[in-house]
Order: structure tokens, then sequence, then C-alpha cells
């Protein structure tokens, strides 16, 4: 079965540096997403034409904003399974915003501000950086910073179809220590998507502070789509 994995707002297929040499050393194929995060829809579209390049059945894997894409790109018909990374699990007409806004700000909100078109951009300080996610090696740090982007405000506004959850198995990787998405609003999403959960005592950055963390659940459902 074919990995897709697919990253958060303003990030790219840095994301999963670490995850991806892993899973393909151990045999698995791989194709990372590199989307431009200024539209929910664009963004989908891109995760199904990677899903079309391959000839076989796939597994997506989203962290962070990238929940709320393969929860609409999870309906193409060769889905077979959805893997949440610390991510947003939307329901029909719900949106990554109004998730947000019907709960307490998490810390990550003073650590964001908007540009002069309304796009999302995120503090690369290093208080920052201690503040959200240190447990990422500092070397890391650097290098992600050169591959992020801003974000379309219309990522978050965009509202959900049809979950795929509702339509295909699901298993959710919850930081325990997250604060980008609370713990307990992740394992809300998880338990109302009937997710596998299991938890990880992390930032929000999982893929860069536990990489084999991230490829154990992703080999967990390979193994129980294998079984089923």
């Amino acid at each position: 079965m074919h990995i897709v994995l697919v990253h958060g707002m303003g990030a790219s297929a840095f994301t999963w540096s670490l995850v991806a040499p892993i899973l393909e050393a151990r045999g698995h194929t791989v194709s990372v997403a590199d989307n431009a995060s200024q539209s929910l829809e664009d963004d989908v579209a891109a995760v199904r034409s990677l899903v079309d390049a391959v000839d076989d059945d796939a597994l997506l894997v989203g962290h962070s904003y990238g929940g709320a894409v393969i929860t609409n790109a999870g309906r193409h018909e060769r889905v077979r399974g959805l893997v949440y990374i610390a991510a947003f699990a939307p329901t029909e007409g719900e949106s990554v915003n109004s998730i947000v806004s019907s709960n307490e700000p998490a810390p990550v909100s003073q650590y964001f501000s908007r540009g002069p078109n309304g796009e999302w951009i995120a503090d690369e300080s290093d208080e920052a950086w201690q503040a959200l996610a240190w447990d990422v090696p500092e070397h890391v740090r650097l290098a992600e910073r050169e591959h992020r982007r801003d974000s379309a405000d219309a990522i978050f506004t965009t509202v959900t179809g049809t979950p795929a959850w509702s339509l295909r198995p699901a298993w959710y990787l919850l930081a325990t220590s997250d604060r980008h998405i609370l713990p307990r609003v992740q394992r809300m999403m998880a338990e109302r998507a009937g997710a596998r959960i299991r938890e990880v005592d992390t930032s929000h950055a999982i893929a860069h502070a536990a990489p084999e963390s991230v490829v154990a659940l992703i080999e967990e459902a390979l193994g129980d789509l294998a079984a089923a």
C-alpha cells in the first residue's frame, strides 16, 4: 500500500524529513505532498493527484492542518485509511477555524500574525520555538525555517464535506504536550472519528520530535488494513 504524507499549514515536505527515510528503509513506498497552503481545495486536489499517480491503494497521513486535507482527499476511492498526527479532523460543515474558535485559545495563538492580504505568518523567533517546539533538535529547526511559507486564511475557513473518516478507518497519534492543538481538542476529534488513539509526550512537531512513533502508528495502520 502506498503512503502519502501531508504536511500542515505553512510547512512543506520537510515536515517528513525524518519519517520518510525510515519508511523507505523499511520497504514502504512513499509520496510526500508539498502543498502551497493557499486553498484547501487546491491542497486536496494535489493530494488526490498523488494517489492517482500510483497504481496502488493508499494510506493518507496528515499532520496538523494536513488532517483537514486528508479528511477531504480521503474520499478518493483508492484511499483505504487515514492516519492523523496531532491533526485537525473536521466533520461535515466544519472548518479548522470553527474548531479553533469554539475552544479556548492554544498558546500558539500569540506567535502568529496577519499579513497585508490576511495571510498567517508564523513567528520564527527562538522564543517561539522554545515555547512551541522545544523538543525538536536545533539543526532541524534551522533547516525547517528555510522551508516555511505563509498560509492563506482560506485554508482555515473553508468547510469540510463528508469527512473521509466516516467512510474509512482512522488512527490518531495524540501529542500530550501540544501547544498548537490542545490535547483535549485532539482527543475530541479522534474519538468523534472513531480513530484508534495512541499517545506520545511531545510538542506539536511529532514528526521531528518522535519520528519512530509516527512510523510505528503508520505501520500499525498498515497491519490492521492488511488483516481486515
